[in-house]
């Protein structure tokens, strides 16, 4: 059942948190993508994170990031920064009581998220699963503008412009085949240009925080898609001290995913 946690600047973030076996208790909290949403997740998901903690006992949390789906937010790009991002997670986290470690996934924009959370309060994070890293440091001023220029067409023309400029981005070969057509943005038309403008503004922590990070790190990746970059995910797996990488370069290895997320959720070797 949806609930919603208010936020100190008044926005209230929707959220779910589904029981796991008897006997472990801490959740897994997982941060979606860019322009997505727990019931955009239902319908295209990266992961199936339900049958993933069905299988490893913990209790699933999932939310709709500022702005996305059934969550509020306001028309200021500052809002939509990674900190600020990260700073939610760790506020819905209080509010639910969580002041002990737990397990963190996040696809994109939520694969930052997470890590921005874990540098700010490394204490509350036992195990990550970083699912396709975005643009960072060296790609990041590209990607940040073609934000902007989406922030501009979509105030110009409307939302069916900046979805069939999505459906007409880069992907993966084998996913773009299977995925289907892009679903339209889980955001308000009004709220569009900020979320935009803010996501521009922003990149991940710096490369010397995310190294003093420990915790034991899964990044799943693939090839072939300049919004999700080879090169940040290998980087990640090169700065951060217990990561490991799983690189997908089809769909048989996209379909692995699910498995390798539980397997090392669970502490299972790989």
């Amino acid at each position: 059942m949806g609930r919603e946690a208010v936020l100190p600047d008044g926005v209230r973030l929707a959220y779910e948190l589904t029981e796991g076996r008897t006997g472990r208790r801490e959740p897994l909290v997982y941060a979606h993508g860019l322009f997505g949403s727990r019931a955009a997740d239902d319908e295209s998901q990266l992961v199936d994170w339900h049958a993933v903690t069905r299988r490893t006992g913990h209790r699933l949390l999932r939310y709709d990031a500022r702005a996305h789906g059934e969550s509020t937010g306001r028309p200021d790009p500052a809002d939509y920064t990674y900190p600020v991002l990260a700073a939610d997670l760790l506020a819905l986290l209080d509010r639910l009581g969580a002041t002990g470690p737990v397990a963190a996934a996040g696809a994109s924009m939520g694969c930052a998220t997470v890590l921005t959370a874990a540098v700010r309060a490394p204490e509350r994070f036992s195990r990550l699963v970083l699912l396709i890293p975005p643009t960072a440091w060296d790609t990041r001023p590209e990607q940040a503008t073609a934000y902007r220029r989406l922030a501009a067409l979509t105030e110009r023309h409307g939302v069916p412009a900046l979805t069939a400029a999505l459906a007409a981005g880069p992907a993966p070969a084998w996913r773009r085949d299977a995925a289907g057509p892009a679903p339209a943005p889980s955001i308000v038309p009004p709220l569009l240009p900020a979320v935009l403008r803010g996501v521009a503004a922003t990149d991940l922590p710096a490369p010397a925080d995310l190294a003093a990070l420990t915790q034991p790190t899964l990044i799943l990746a693939w090839d072939d898609d300049p919004g999700h970059p080879r090169a940040t995910a290998e980087r990640l797996a090169a700065l951060l001290p217990a990561a490991e990488l799983h690189l997908a370069r089809d769909a048989a290895a996209f379909a692995t995913w699910g498995d390798r997320a539980a397997r090392f959720l669970a502490g299972d070797p790989a």
